[in-house]
């Protein structure tokens, strides 16, 4: 997960920087690289904070985009699209240019969104997001894979629309849902390739959401396996809140459960009881984010390249 969000000025991470860190993440021999689309995050209206103005993201779809170009092996997908932002058939259209541009390696995360103040403070409507993402997906998965959709909803319309140019890969990108919840995790049994449970710690946490998934998709009728499982897990490393406002960050994130790096070789086992458990994918999700905390996690991915 490359660190898109921050306060103004020189907190923030600027492209030379994420750059650096992708070329060396991919170099390091990370699979992939992911970046939260996100336009605000209101910290007291997360956590219950006052006093802390919002911290600034930069645009996730403008920076996949440079990133496509400048990597040439990692997969790369946003963490996740929030679907309620733009219009359905131009998530397609952008998911398909940004494939061609990275030769194949897009994974397209989507999700309805959640953080009402960045919704209100960019002008979207906040109201019925689970029914929106319905359809948003309905005409993203159909336009990705055939190339084509008529939909007439109540939320979107998108008539005699055509994908065109295709990327390199016929049926479009795969697609990841982030699904915790009764609706979405049918949504995702429908309509995903990748499954992924957001801020699960350990294998055991995963086993009852992973079967109420098994569960979803036998009921649209879909074999379970062929649904891929992923994970968020977050990371805190030493000196995780000792920037500014590192108060504000610890409690935002404790709603993902972060897990304490304690040596190279606990999180390579940590991530071996995920594997066994039929993970394919897990989000690492460092605090500090940089290129020092890139360097804390490389012992644990050569201990896995060992095993």
């Amino acid at each position: 997960m490359l660190p898109l969000e921050g306060q103004s000025g020189d907190s923030m991470a600027h492209w030379a920087e994420l750059k650096a860190m992708a070329l060396y993440a991919e170099a390091m021999g990370f699979d992939s690289l992911w970046v939260p689309d996100h336009l605000i995050y209101d910290f007291g209206a997360i956590a219950g904070i006052s006093n802390v103005p919002p911290w600034g993201v930069w645009e996730c779809w403008s920076v996949l985009a440079a990133l496509a170009a400048a990597t040439v092996r990692v997969e790369l997908g946003p963490f996740v699209a929030c679907t309620n932002f733009r219009n359905p058939t131009m998530i397609a259209k952008m998911a398909d240019t940004i494939d061609e541009i990275s030769c194949g390696r897009l994974v397209l995360g989507l999700g309805a969104g959640y953080h009402e103040p960045e919704f209100r403070a960019f002008g979207y409507p906040s109201d019925h997001l689970v029914g929106r993402f319905a359809e948003a997906l309905q005409i993203i998965h159909t336009l990705l894979r055939v190339g084509k959709v008529d939909f007439h909803g109540t939320y979107y319309h998108a008539h005699e629309c055509e994908l065109r140019p295709r990327g390199p890969r016929r049926q479009g990108p795969p697609i990841l849902i982030g699904a915790r919840q009764p609706r979405t995790r049918r949504l995702a049994a429908q309509y995903a390739d990748y499954w992924n449970g957001l801020g699960i710690r350990d294998a055991e946490g995963l086993a009852p959401v992973r079967e109420a998934v098994d569960v979803a998709c036998m009921e649209v009728g879909r074999d379970p396996a062929t649904l891929q499982r992923t994970s968020l897990l977050a990371i805190d490393l030493p000196g995780a809140y000792e920037r500014p406002y590192g108060d504000d960050v610890r409690k935002f994130r404790s709603r993902y459960s972060p897990v304490r790096l304690e040596t190279p070789k606990k999180l390579a086992n940590l991530l071996r009881t995920f594997a066994d458990e039929g993970v394919s994918l897990v989000h690492l999700w460092l605090q500090p984010n940089d290129l020092t905390a890139l360097d804390a996690v490389a012992p644990a991915l050569e201990l896995l390249g060992r095993a």
